[in-house]
């Protein structure tokens, strides 16, 4: 016998050694996560993640070194009717009174009416670091609630950046508070539902949250190379969770099957290690691969995911793979208890009188069109997943803007007023200048026309007050003008205004003076260069996953058959899953179902990352269930007979496994934030669909259409030798003979 595969040799030294496993892998754990802690996190910088010409505006304003404070607003409207003017500037008066008084108070501005005489704003400059004025906004908040108190005929409201960031952490904090309480539990509850047994539930758990907290270490490390993100560490816990999981089951459930046939427990843990510990591998370097795309787009947030992505997924492999073994190893038959009655009786591995796995009567009644009719099944389900890719043909990408906030919190209700009083604060263009210091005068003047221009266009809202605010920089190199615009910033009038900013009027002031860089900038610019800059990468990142899954698969199983029906399969299932997106999220007849307000497009990062997630995830059910096809091959199962086996022997564990995914992205479904929503629904729906149609419909109709021709293969790639079989199990003892 050859040397036995280093899956094999790893779980059998975990196996016989115990507690010296469990202990390292405990100490790594430690290490990683306390050396992470000890050297800090280094964050993506605005250079980090500049991207077309909204990056390079917003490095030429950094580049001027302006003081930035944080700013709020009192704003006084009436409740009904006209404003009173005098009550409005009595009520302004106290509150810039009150407000001089409270720490964290700068200066107070000059009360400021709107155009149409509705609404009386009172400007305030907070102090301090800005990035922490959210946290530091509440005692302001609580003096203006004082003053709306003393004058209860007007609305007297505070709205600000700062009052904004801390109501949307307010809310976001409850939504991923409840869904961390949710998550855990449910994903216990359904692992306790698979495996009738609490032991066995908790070890996938256990090794997922292990796993989690190694690669949180790992990756603030990873920091110092390839900076972090505030979304890497979220990322890192949902793909942790979801493939530590799903590792964990794979193996489990297999080693829990071959005790069923009565082998030991050393034996049963080293098949386990050839059959799914190589799929856990396979798998992994599937995911790592697919994740490791996103460093093609160039792109500080996509390259922090992936590193986390990569970290977690490494990690988990290789629990799954040593301390996994050691613990089903050290607990042995303990693994099944405690017991729940019911769910044991309904989830125990069974086994007829010859020893072998009880057939099961479900999945082969699903099978049955699929294995008689192949064609007409393949062509029927295969239709129905082009008809749901179709609408992603009409995808659009932007990014979620102010009027995609939900509206349940009062600081937006006062955005809302403000904006509408005071159309200047609302949506705006960032025009960023640098030039030689001795053309400041002639960019000042340039800037001057630029927003006259501007003032009588109706694309534009014209300036507050005494006109143009033109910010110059100390070394008078760098100026900037704020160009507002009175609608949404999702809106074909705002993206028509920011391109006509580019394409004429800037142009037209500003190109005529010698030295002169500029760029345009803003929340709008920064939505469509980043939609820009997603459609560029998005073939050359999915080319480079599929060539590579392409690659993995084919020698893995050393057919070029399964490695084209594994790429052609999890494009149906990600472009199924895009077509779902947009006829949910692109539409309103969903609105109420999901609590959300369409915004008539996808989340502008959202496909790129959904892509490479979905083809990684999606590969532990195919490398699973084309295992164990391929694993009764090799015995000299005829094809069709090995497809039914290889489906119904691992439908159990890969719909544990879907069911578990589904459960925990869509608890992201009912979360506040648009982009949580859209990515729970698009995760949850493409799982669901992979783990059912495609796996129990498209890919048993494929395969036995194909039949021998599954496993073709160049020369260079065949076998030398032809695979161990897993050698048939000794007869199972007296008592497990039927016993279940």
């Amino acid at each position: 016998m050859g040397r036995r595969p280093v899956t094999v040799r790893l779980a059998r030294w975990s196996a016989e050694h115990p507690w010296r496993a469990i202990a390292l892998w405990v100490v790594f754990v430690a290490v990683c996560f306390v050396g992470g802690s000890a050297a800090g996190l280094n964050e993506a910088t605005d250079e980090d993640q500049a991207i077309g010409e909204f990056g390079r505006a917003q490095l030429i304003v950094d580049s001027g070194g302006f003081d930035q404070p944080a700013t709020e607003n009192v704003l006084i409207t009436a409740r009904s009717g006209s404003l009173d003017q005098a009550a409005a500037k009595a009520a302004a008066q106290d509150a810039a009174d009150r407000l001089r008084q409270v720490d964290g108070v700068a200066s107070i501005g000059t009360p400021m009416p709107s155009r149409d005489g509705s609404a009386l704003l009172v400007p305030i400059t907070m102090s301090g670091d800005p990035g922490t004025a959210g946290d530091r906004v509440q005692p302001l908040r609580d003096t203006t609630a004082k003053v709306q108190v003393a004058h209860p005929q007007l609305r007297v409201e505070q709205v600000g950046g700062p009052s904004i960031d801390k109501a949307l952490d307010d809310t976001l904090g409850k939504d991923f508070k409840r869904a961390e309480l949710l998550s855990l539990p449910v994903t216990l509850a359904i692992l306790i539902i698979a495996f009738g047994a609490l032991i066995a539930a908790g070890v996938p758990v256990l090794l997922a949250l292990s796993s989690v907290a190694a690669a949180m270490g790992l990756s603030t490390l990873a920091s110092h190379l390839v900076p972090a993100t505030d979304t890497t560490a979220s990322v890192i816990l949902l793909i942790g969770m979801a493939v530590g999981v799903d590792y964990s089951l794979f193996y489990v459930r297999r080693e829990r099957e071959e005790r069923a046939k009565g082998r030991s427990g050393l034996d049963a843990v080293e098949i386990a290690a050839e059959t799914s510990g190589h799929a856990v591998v396979v798998s992994g370097t599937a995911v790592i691969i697919s994740m490791g795309g996103l460093l093609l787009a160039q792109d500080a947030i996509f390259s922090s995911l992936a590193v986390g992505s990569i970290l977690v997924v490494a990690v988990a492999v290789i629990g799954s793979l040593t301390v996994l073994p050691a613990l089903l190893a050290k607990l042995g038959r303990w693994v099944d208890r405690p017991r729940v009655p019911l769910l044991w009786r309904l989830t125990a591995p069974r086994t007829g009188r010859d020893g072998q796995p009880a057939r099961p009567r479900f999945w082969p009644t699903v099978l049955k069109p699929a294995l008689r009719a192949p064609v007409a099944t393949l062509l029927i389900s295969v239709a129905l997943l082009l008809a749901l890719a179709a609408p992603a043909l009409g995808m659009k990408l932007k990014f979620p803007a102010a009027e995609d906030v939900p509206r349940n919190t009062a600081a937006m209700q006062a955005y809302d007023r403000l904006t509408a009083a005071y159309p200047s604060n609302g949506t705006s263009h960032t025009v960023a200048v640098r030039a030689p210091a001795e053309q400041a005068e002639q960019v000042r003047a340039a800037l001057t026309d630029l927003a006259g221009r501007t003032a009588v266009d109706p694309l534009f809202a014209p300036a507050e007050g005494d006109g143009p605010e033109i910010r110059v920089s100390a070394d008078r190199r760098v100026s900037v003008l704020e160009v507002a615009t009175p609608h949404a910033s999702r809106s074909d009038e705002a993206s028509r205004s920011l391109h006509e900013l580019r394409q004429d009027l800037v142009p037209a002031t500003l190109g005529g003076i010698p030295g002169v860089e500029y760029a345009v900038g803003g929340g709008v610019a920064a939505s469509e260069d980043y939609a820009a800059h997603i459609w560029a990468k998005l073939p050359i990142v999915a080319a480079f996953v599929l060539a590579l899954t392409f690659l993995v698969m084919a020698w893995t199983f050393r057919s070029v058959v399964v490695a084209l029906t594994s790429i052609v399969l999890n494009l149906l299932s990600a472009g199924a899953a895009y077509g779902l997106l947009v006829l949910v999220f692109q539409s309103d007849w969903a609105e109420g179902l999901l609590g959300f307000t369409s915004m008539d497009a996808i989340v502008t990062w959202l496909p790129l990352f959904l892509f490479v997630v979905l083809f990684g995830l999606s590969m532990d059910y195919h490398v699973f269930v084309v295992s164990r096809i391929r694993e009764a091959v090799d015995r000299g199962m005829p094809n069709r007979e090995a497809v039914a086996h290889g489906i119904t022997s691992s439908a159990g564990v890969v719909t544990s496994a879907a069911v578990v995914m589904v459960a925990v992205f869509s608890i992201f479904a009912t979360l506040s934030m648009i982009d949580f929503k859209q990515l729970g629904i698009g995760l949850a729906a493409a799982i669901l669909l992979d783990a059912t149609i495609i796996r129990a419909v498209v890919l048993p109709s494929v395969m036995t259409l194909l039949g021998d021709a599954n496993w073709w293969a160049p020369r260079f790639m065949r076998r030398r030798t032809a695979a161990p079989a897993v050698e048939p199990p000794p007869a199972p003892a007296p008592e497990l003979v039927g016993a279940r």
